[in-house]
């Protein structure tokens, strides 16, 4: 599919290249070569160039790139013939210009040094016995050359087939985007996806949202995807495709720990898909893909405030790497910190008790390597490598007492990898990732007449993870459109929580889950570009299907798509599959609580006075993975005459089952037919005592004795696979580029609409949950533009967000529209003390817009849905930063 959510997801790496003393040819019986003569000096591959070159043939293109980058581009004139591509226009790399060139072409490079790249088939390599394969095409390689390396491929995320197509939708965010539009860290760039909902565990998530679920509240201070407003569980999160570690609770993810400087791109597929990558990935997928075979220095620092007071930050950064002939090394760390925004504030939250905060204090560090390495001719080892730091300070106030709470996050990832070449262009990668997660936390009681700590609450979440897999992937035959290509492979997953009251020195919840699996994924290119005729110009079907086998039982998910283009156009991408996501440990095993309560309490009538009721609260052991079908369905429009316009409309359903939560949310309990299912009137002694024996702590708030026999009901508010919920909505993304005189004008922007509604039982009604508070609005907008001339670069971007409707009281809230703007110089090459440096001013809230507010029942809470508007306002940086 021809969309700008593909051009820019291409990972293609350089392993720099092949002894010419051995006499290496280089081609599959490629009878002649071409290439680009005259050229100017060579650009380093970290270097921006400004790009312009054409559609059409992609051999004219290849000798546009050639003059503009100083590179000779060696190719086999019939490997490149009657290949198409489409306008590649921007500032970027030699090598991102390449990639996009060779997207869904089939063809891949390498250099050999001296300034040459060779097009070659994807994963071709030279090998002694095609020595006498061509005497021509050896002789487009530098008789000095090194040792040939082998390529990394085109990565997509969504499939696993190299250089494939998904046909969900994906959206990519390269660095460019991120550098234009003025963003600091990824949690940022997440948080301005209208697709991404900013709740769950984010900064700005303050009192009060909870009512909106238990993961709507910051613990570790981080930033978690939340796509589609499913819970921040619902969300894959991968770094270079390795999952991450889980942070906190609620099994969210902390992207902004990553160095947003050492990040190529980060793409996101919002579609279910658990047949490609497993649990989690109902509302999607994000893979976060780091920049390879960077080379030099780049060291900056941010400062940054908003207007009404609060936020003032300070953040430091360092990017080091180089690049060898056979591999490369990336080293980048980041210091950053911020003071909390409070009550007091902002005019519109003076009435709530003190201390109270709005945004979190935050201070991080953070550092990262990747290292890629080949060994020999067949064999590539990689390494990525993520720790952080956090220490975050928020306040809750409830008048007479406020609770400071602080705590520290400590996160590890290790994700070494190998992948071997193996013959008939088929790879074998072996992987592991290792994930480690602490946060321990204070949270002490404050009397606030006194300032006197009169009690403290001390304790920890623990999460660990363990992932290996080996796969293999590789053609099968030929179809008309290409080869048929496979991927397959097993692996075993572990993950590990534990829950610690260090005040009372007990365990709250500790247990683990670990998953046997097995992947198959297969892609048939029936109709390839330029081969069809009557109405289709390509046409694609591919298919998925993986099995995991827990101890919370066994789960098969396939996935069904087609990618369909009638024209070079328009193209159709349509798919359907399962999606599941397996209990989170603190759900299972949580320990429970029974609480011995009045049969009153719940709203028993008819009942003597002295009448009771068992609650029971606290995790289910028997708890069931939740799963969803998933259809969605993409028409793109990308004209050849309109090379620069991108547009793309998608449809998607998801019904989402068996969803685990507490099921009790409110004392109407007793003749309530939602809870009939929860509630056991008239248990019997026996029935009471199995439920005891489960309690790890008991609370009477009866004032005697517990009594079996004044027990009326047992009232089961455990987790329990129960809710359904049905998501459905729209996207639209487009983007367009003129040239204006010296400068180019690009406009982008993507809205989502979204509709959902749950229900908790089959004997209720589904009611909304999109539009309501402390849940995704139903309509999200962000759409701009950015101009660029030379090394100026200005942008300037609408946000818009909807309003909700308290269900409280039935009243809706107004919308929410802010403004970003950044502006940008780059002094591009050049010696002395401002060469290759770039300064930035970024205004968040341009205009300073406050939040719409509700009415709220405490204090306590702030008076705006903090999850889907923000507190900070208007929000000046100021950045600089330079490259050696």
């Amino acid at each position: 599919m021809k969309t700008s959510t593909l051009r820019n997801a291409i990972s293609v790496a350089l392993f720099a290249a092949t002894a010419a003393a051995t006499g290496l040819a280089l081609a599959d019986g490629a009878a002649s070569a071409t290439s680009t003569p005259n050229q100017p000096a060579v650009a380093d591959a970290s270097t921006a160039i400004d790009f312009d070159l054409p559609a059409g043939t992609l051999a004219a293109a290849l000798d546009a790139l050639g003059s503009q980058s100083g590179l000779r581009l060696d190719y086999p004139a019939e490997l490149v013939a009657a290949k198409q591509v489409r306008e590649v226009r921007g500032r970027m790399s030699w090598r991102e210009a390449l990639g996009r060139l060779l997207q869904g072409s089939g063809l891949s490079y390498r250099q050999t040094g001296g300034g040459t790249v060779v097009i070659q088939r994807t994963q071709e390599r030279t090998i002694p016995g095609w020595r006498a394969a061509s005497a021509a095409s050896a002789a487009t390689t530098s008789p000095t050359a090194p040792a040939v390396g082998n390529l990394a491929t085109i990565t997509v995320t969504g499939t696993r087939i190299r250089g494939g197509t998904t046909p969900s939708p994906v959206i990519t965010i390269g660095r460019q985007r991120i550098k234009e539009e003025g963003f600091a860290d990824l949690g940022e760039v997440i948080r301005s996806v209208p697709q991404n909902f900013s709740g769950g565990q984010n900064p700005g998530v303050a009192a009060g949202a909870a009512a909106g679920g238990p993961s709507d509240q910051n613990i570790t201070g981080g930033s978690g995807l939340d796509l589609r407003g499913l819970g921040p569980d619902a969300t894959l999160t991968l770094l270079n495709g390795r999952r991450m570690s889980y942070g906190g609770f609620a099994q969210a993810v902390d992207i902004s720990g990553i160095p947003v400087d050492a990040v190529d791109r980060i793409e996101i597929v919002p579609d279910g898909a658990s047949a490609i990558y497993g649990s989690d990935a109902v509302g999607g997928v994000a893979n976060v893909i780091l920049k390879r075979d960077f080379k030099g220095v780049t060291a900056g620092a941010r400062y940054g405030g908003a207007t009404d007071g609060g936020l003032v930050t300070h953040e430091y950064n360092a990017t080091v790497g180089t690049a060898w002939d056979t591999g490369g090394l990336l080293v980048a760390g980041k210091k950053s910190s911020n003071d909390p925004i409070y009550s007091d504030q902002r005019d519109y939250t003076q009435s709530m008790y003190r201390p109270s905060t709005l945004w979190q204090g935050n201070d991080l560090r953070s550092g990262l390597l990747s290292l890629h390495q080949s060994i020999g001719e067949d064999a590539e080892l990689h390494l990525d490598a993520l720790g952080s730091r956090r220490d975050i300070q928020t306040d809750l106030s409830y008048g007479s007492v406020y609770y400071p709470y602080q705590a520290h996050t400590h996160s590890t990832l290790v994700a070494p990898g190998l992948d071997l070449w193996l013959g008939g262009d088929w790879t074998l990668t072996l992987g592991a990732a290792i994930g480690n997660e602490k946060t321990s936390y204070a949270q002490p009681t404050v009397a606030s007449a006194t300032g006197v700590a009169v009690a403290n609450s001390l304790g920890a979440y623990t999460n660990k993870s363990r992932s290996y897999e080996i796969g293999a992937e590789g053609p099968l035959f030929t179809v008309p459109g290409g080869e048929a290509r496979l991927a397959a492979g097993v692996g075993y997953r572990d993950n590990r929580f534990l829950a610690q009251s260090l005040t009372r020195h007990t365990i709250t919840a500790d247990g683990g889950q670990g998953s046997r699996y097995a992947y198959a994924e297969l892609s048939l290119p029936l109709i390839g570009p330029g081969q069809g005729s009557g109405g289709a110009d390509r046409l694609a079907l591919t298919g998925a299907v993986r099995t995991e086998d827990g101890d919370y039982g066994t789960v098969t998910t396939p996935k069904l798509g087609i990618i369909y283009a009638p024209s070079a156009d328009v193209s159709l991408k349509a798919s359907w599959g399962k999606s599941f996501k397996a209990p989170t440990l603190l759900q299972r095993y949580s320990t429970q609580t029974g609480i011995y309560y009045t049969a009153a309490t719940f709203g028993g009538t008819g009942y003597p006075a002295d009448a009771t009721v068992l609650w029971l609260s606290g995790g289910n052991a028997d708890l069931r993975p939740e799963r969803a079908r998933t259809w969605s369905a993409s028409l793109a429009f990308h004209p050849e005459a309109l090379p620069g316009l991108d547009t793309e409309l998608t449809w998607f359903d998801i019904d989402y089952g068996e969803r685990i939560l507490q099921p009790i949310t409110s004392y109407d309990v007793f003749g309530n037919s939602v809870y009939a299912d929860f509630v056991t009137y008239g248990p019997t002694g026996a029935a009471q005592a199995t439920a005891l024996a489960g309690v790890s702590d008991f609370f009477n708030y009866v004032g005697t004795p517990y009594d079996a026999s004044k027990v009326v009901a047992i009232i089961d508010g455990r987790f329990v696979n129960a809710s359904r919920q049905r998501i459905k909505g729209i996207d639209l993304s487009g983007s367009n580029r003129f040239d204006l005189g010296a400068g180019r004008l690009t406009l982008r922007g993507s809205a989502s609409w979204l509709h959902s509604t749950q229900t908790l039982t089959a004997a209720q009604s589904p009611y909304d949950l999109a539009g309501t508070l402390f849940h995704p609005d139903r309509t999200s907008i962000r759409v701009g533009a950015v101009w660029n001339q030379g090394g100026f670069t200005a942008s300037l971007f609408g946000n818009y967000k909807s309003g909700v409707k308290n269900t409280a009281d039935g009243r809706k809230g107004a919308s929410f529209l802010t403004f970003d703007s950044a502006l940008r110089y780059d002094t591009g090459e050049g010696r002395g003390l401002l060469g290759n440096t770039a300064f930035e001013l970024a205004v968040q809230n341009l205009l300073n817009r406050a939040p719409p507010l509700y009415a709220v029942t405490s204090l306590a809470y702030a008076p705006y849905d903090s999850t889907n508007y923000s507190a900070v306002g208007r929000y000046l940086s100021l950045s600089v930063s330079k490259h050696w």
